[in-house]
């Protein structure tokens, strides 16, 4: 991607972030507290439907050959995107949002951008069934999609784990010279620091489903894209905050047999916020544990994937013992009373 196309997309997303933000109580784009809320007032959203149309329009415009190369996956992305405006426009349920997701999975599916292999094991490359592709793919990218939407609970936090994951994808795109990796994520690293200098904490504005749907997608699908040069095991580590979030607040709710979908603030951003209060902190250090993360993919890329999946396993015993809300803080304790 040329510089002059990058800082188009920085400059036209912090102009449009700045005129949603005046104009967002006109159109109704507002966040009202409530009790699973960490902001205390009420605050402009929606700054995804400002920061995505910056990508989409600044790409058709000063390259329309790469949008007319991979149009199809700005498709898929358009409709995931339109969703998510609707659902800051006016709340929706999670029913119609997958109804979406899966029409924006199948147009991919249609022109051959599916998940179909696993990657190789015990010397055999495990290859999805025909039948099983297309479900796979969605339950893939809707749960990603998902998981990503259900990190944007503080300021700055979703944000800046995609903005870690672009930089991975982008790298990835780079060594292997590929056009769709480099272009798609550098466009969303050049809008989401725009997007930072509002996002971050406090907040000026929020995303709202608008951004956060939108970087799942597309995260999504340059996670697909990747798996033509790494391991698929390995791709895990580039996408793993989110993921393990998602996987331990879903083990939670079914060992307390709750419901999987019930909201609830078990998720690792609560855990971290409520040991110090701190939401730059919070926000840093899973910022950080993303870094890891990814840096630890990208070098295991070519690896045994076998040993790549094994430790991403580890890693998610190690995060859903750590991270339980169950652990309680001893107070008023006397060492005294250990003595002998």
């Amino acid at each position: 991607m040329s510089i002059d196309l990058l800082t188009s997309i920085f400059i036209l997303s912090l102009l449009s972030i700045s005129v949603l933000i005046h104009y967002s109580k006109r159109f109704g784009l507002v966040d009202v507290p409530n009790d699973r809320s960490m902001h205390k007032k009420i605050t402009p959203r929606g700054a995804g439907i400002a920061f995505v149309l910056s990508v989409l329009f600044t790409i058709i415009i000063l390259d329309f050959s790469h949008f007319k190369t991979y149009y199809y996956i700005y498709f898929a992305i358009a409709i995931v995107f339109s969703v998510g405006v609707w659902d800051d426009i006016t709340s929706i349920t999670p029913k119609i949002k997958f109804i979406f997701i899966f029409f924006a999975v199948l147009l991919l599916y249609m022109n051959d951008f599916a998940l179909s292999s696993l990657g190789v094991y015990f010397g055999f490359k495990l290859v999805l069934p025909a039948w099983f592709v297309l479900p796979f793919t969605f339950f893939a990218i809707a749960g990603f999609t998902n998981a990503l939407n259900l990190m944007d609970g503080l300021d700055g936090l979703a944000a800046t784990v995609s903005l870690v994951m672009f930089i991975a994808f982008f790298a990835v795109g780079l060594q292997y010279n590929d056009e769709l990796l480099m272009i798609l994520s550098s466009a969303f690293i050049g809008t989401l620091l725009a997007f930072l200098v509002f996002n971050w904490h406090p907040a000026k504005i929020f995303m709202g489903d608008s951004g956060s749907l939108t970087l799942g997608i597309v995260v999504s699908i340059l996670a697909v894209q990747a798996t033509h040069y790494i391991a698929p095991a390995a791709v895990l580590f580039m996408v793993a905050l989110p993921l393990l979030d998602t996987f331990i607040v879903m083990t939670r709710r079914f060992q307390r047999h709750k419901s999987l979908f019930q909201a609830d603030k078990n998720h690792l951003h609560h855990f971290l916020f409520n040991v110090k209060g701190d939401t730059r902190y919070t926000v840093m250090i899973l910022g950080s544990m993303q870094v890891v993360f990814s840096i630890i993919g990208y070098q295991m890329g070519k690896e045994n994937e076998l040993l790549s999946l094994i430790l991403f396993c580890i890693l998610f015993y190690l995060y859903l013992n750590l991270f339980d809300q169950r652990l309680k803080r001893r107070t008023g304790y006397d060492i005294s009373q250990n003595k002998k």
